[in-house]
């Protein structure tokens, strides 16, 4: 295994920080931490530098230059459940094995999604506004109760079903579209996805970006959906064409968006999203809480080290 100057190892960390319980479970290998908002490049650089064995990846892209940059790499660990940042058939042409931390943050994930979906129905953000305005909007306001709509989960793996339950137990009926998913609890109905737009009072979006559904969410995807459809997407951004959404929030066919990632992160300042009322915003946080950051880190580093483990092994 190639060691630094320290006789470690070098992991790489495309972050400025792994909880403790994570650095405390690689404390036989050199962390090289990459700083809060590393480009591409950096990464490159540092691999170039330090010919890590493994990377741990939270922020950045890592593609081929990173790799070949980096002749020991063995594996490429997601600190999370979202690998579209990783160039996987790359890696998988050079033997680097792709690992993600899938379903440690679902709790999160899955409550931050409902937090977005009952902050557009019930339309907090704007009559919070209005009341710190000096304004009582109580004779004229109406919400959208969710008491039994119909919400469409596209994704039904672990925030999926979590949100599925959520959902449930607030009275909502339940239909969902994964080709993969299996043994679903009885109160969520497997649907084709052309479905959920027909059907849907809300559409969430639980699934991984791939080619296949890379803009599913688009102008006739949306003209599908009933009038005052209620969107929310704590995925990936390019799972949404952002200006035929943005249409059809301001033409009322989508009654509010919650959104918490975007087609290019971090968002940069004139978006338009940002001067539309209706769309609510949060910056990628949906799996950023204290319990989702360690249990994240650690199955980073978890899987990280088990990849290691038998790339060592003899054969």
């Amino acid at each position: 295994m190639n060691k630094t100057a320290t006789g470690k190892a070098a992991i790489v960390v495309t972050a400025g920080d792994l909880a403790p319980e994570a650095i405390a479970l690689l404390q036989d290998f050199n962390l090289v931490f990459a700083g809060k908002t590393p480009a591409e490049e950096e990464i490159v650089a540092l691999c170039r530098e330090h010919n890590p064995v493994a990377i741990i990846v939270r922020y950045s892209k890592v593609g081929a230059a990173a790799m070949d940059a980096a002749p020991a790499l063995r594996v490429i660990s997601k600190h999370g459940s979202g690998t579209d940042t990783i160039d996987k058939a790359a890696a998988a042409q050079r033997g680097i094995q792709v690992v993600a931390a899938v379903g440690v943050n679902a709790a999160a994930v899955a409550e931050h999604a409902l937090a977005l979906l009952l902050a557009c129905a019930k339309s907090v953000v704007g009559l919070d506004a209005r009341m710190r305005a000096g304004h009582w909007d109580k004779s004229t306001h109406k919400s959208l109760e969710l008491d039994g709509k119909t919400i469409g989960l596209v994704g039904l793996g672990a925030i999926g079903r979590r949100m599925a339950a959520m959902a449930h137990g607030m009275n909502m009926r339940v239909i969902g579209f994964d080709p993969y998913a299996r043994d679903l609890p009885e109160y969520i109905a497997s649907v084709p996805l052309d479905a959920i737009w027909r059907e849907a009072d809300v559409v969430s979006l639980h699934c991984p970006l791939t080619d296949e559904n890379r803009g599913m969410v688009n102008a006739a995807t949306l003209a599908q959906c009933k009038p005052g459809v209620v969107l929310v997407n704590t995925a990936r951004g390019g799972l949404v064409d952002e200006d035929a959404l943005l249409q059809a929030v301001r033409s009322g066919q989508v009654r509010a968006a919650g959104l918490d990632s975007f087609a290019v992160e971090p968002m940069t300042a004139g978006h338009p999203f940002q001067q539309e009322p209706r769309i609510l915003l949060s910056p990628h946080v949906g799996g950023v809480t204290s319990a989702a950051y360690v249990n994240m880190g650690v199955a980073a580093a978890r899987n990280a080290l088990d990849v290691l483990a038998r790339a060592a092994a003899p054969a």
